[in-house]
């Protein structure tokens, strides 16, 4: 049996807010990723999304379906 999970991962308001718009850190991340690996998760698929905030600023974003063994 398997056990999934879904995690948005998204950086923090402070950079959509000064800079009007936040990429995704490549590092944070990648550390991220290797964090759940680490406690079995998988990464199966991810989708990249760009959220709104405020109307005025864009918020990059990855929605994350992991799954391990239950």
């Amino acid at each position: 049996m398997k056990e999934y999970k879904v995690v948005i991962y998204q950086e923090g308001l402070l950079g959509s807010l000064i800079f009007g718009a936040s990429k995704v850190d490549p590092v944070r991340f990648t550390d991220f990723l290797n964090q759940n690996a680490r406690q079995g998760w998988r990464v199966v698929t991810m989708e990249k999304d760009i959220r709104r905030m405020l109307l005025l600023w864009r918020r990059e974003a990855y929605v994350v379906v992991m799954e391990r063994d239950a």
